[in-house]
């Protein structure tokens, strides 16, 4: 990859489509119920107990100066890493991966719009297909030092208040930072006012579910960070690492005298390479037709994989994962599975995929 390209996720909130670097994202899930913390910044509009850690969470209408929109059930948070401080950002809706070239980006900010946003938080911006793209700078986006950084402090080094307590887990330090009251229902009477009884069990179910997890567990930092596709009716993973970028196919050149897995090539901006439907190796109806792809490197090997769906970005630890359930034959084909918005996911080993005979990529056909 040319190193002034970048990829970045992408996602929808309002009428506008957003670019944040992918690198600094470290997890994605769904808005949960959140925890008012007193003295916050404007933008913060709640706390969440993230495995253990306080994690601020910010409004990206606040942060940009823009009117506030209710939160709804349907809203994602990016949990945003700089310099090692960690912050949430409420979107409506988080897209894919995409690699957007050096060339396809513009510094200037101004794109004529009646809600201009302050021109501190916008990195640039960029063409993609028919849709210009606001590239967030997430340097200035997160760079509350003094502010998020003492709500971070707080729940790290709550002061030794009763030496005596035997309970000093990462969740009784983080509720001695809030009261009764600012919990629950402040949050839904400020941020959420039309949300149903029901709807606000599944905002908790969901803040419960991000708390710490069992003593023992695999530590944040090592997680396998995973891209959610969908082939057919069932879910696979990517490692991210691998992931160039989403794609829409362009026109597919067939290839004489290739094996069922050799689709054909393609041009993309100017590079050729293959398209390989990896379907039939791991026991999935082979596609005559795809719109949608996934441009991947292993070990040196650039090729494209159809899918017919891109769906999340996740972080996932090792231990939870558990073995695939599937004949010897194919066992190799996957570092192992788990469960995604409870959907049976696996996990793809693509070094594994492209070592064996079945799936041999010759570069450029």
């Amino acid at each position: 990859m040319n190193k002034n390209n970048q990829s970045y996720l992408m996602f929808r909130h309002a009428d506008s489509l957003y670019g944040i670097e992918a690198p600094r994202v470290r997890e994605i899930f769904q808005l949960p119920e959140l925890t008012l913390v007193a003295d916050a910044p404007k933008d913060i509009i709640g706390s969440l107990n993230w495995r253990g850690k306080l994690l601020p969470i910010m409004h990206l209408d606040l942060r940009l100066g823009q009117p506030l929109q209710s939160c709804r059930l349907s809203d994602s948070i990016i949990v945003l890493d700089w310099q090692g401080i960690q912050v949430g950002l409420v979107v409506n809706q988080v897209l894919d991966v995409q690699v957007i070239a050096a060339v396809d980006q513009e510094d200037s900010p101004d794109y004529g719009r009646e809600q201009q946003i302050n021109t501190a938080f916008v990195a640039g911006l960029a063409k993609v297909d028919s849709d210009v793209v606001v590239l967030l700078n997430p340097e200035t986006l997160i760079r509350q030092a003094d502010d998020v950084a003492t709500l971070i402090w707080e729940s790290e080094l709550a002061p030794e208040h009763d030496s005596s307590e035997e309970d000093r887990s990462p969740e009784a330090e983080w509720q001695a930072l809030v009261t009764a009251e600012q919990i629950g229902s402040d949050f839904y009477e400020r941020y959420c006012a039309n949300t149903s009884a029901e709807e606000r069990i599944i905002f908790r179910q969901r803040a419960e579910e991000l708390r710490p997890p069992l003593e023992g567990s695999e530590n944040t930092t090592d997680l396998l960070s995973l891209a959610v596709i969908g082939l057919g009716e069932d879910y696979f993973a990517l490692e991210l690492g691998m992931v160039r970028e989403f794609i829409n196919v362009p026109p597919v050149t067939t290839i004489p005298c290739c094996p069922p897995h050799i689709m054909g090539n393609i041009n993309l901006r100017g590079e050729v390479m293959t398209l390989v439907d990896i379907r039939t190796v791991i026991d999935q109806p082979a596609t005559p037709t795809t719109a949608k792809a996934v441009v991947v490197e292993v070990n040196d090997i650039v090729a494209t994989i159809p899918v017919d769906e891109v769906f999340d970005v996740m972080y996932l630890a090792q231990t939870e994962m558990s073995e695939v359930p599937l004949a010897s034959g194919q066992q190799g084909y996957f570092q192992g599975s788990t469960t995604y918005q409870d959907k049976h996911l696996r996990v793809l080993d693509l070094p594994t995929l492209f070592s064996r005979g079945e799936l041999i990529v010759n570069q450029g056909g």
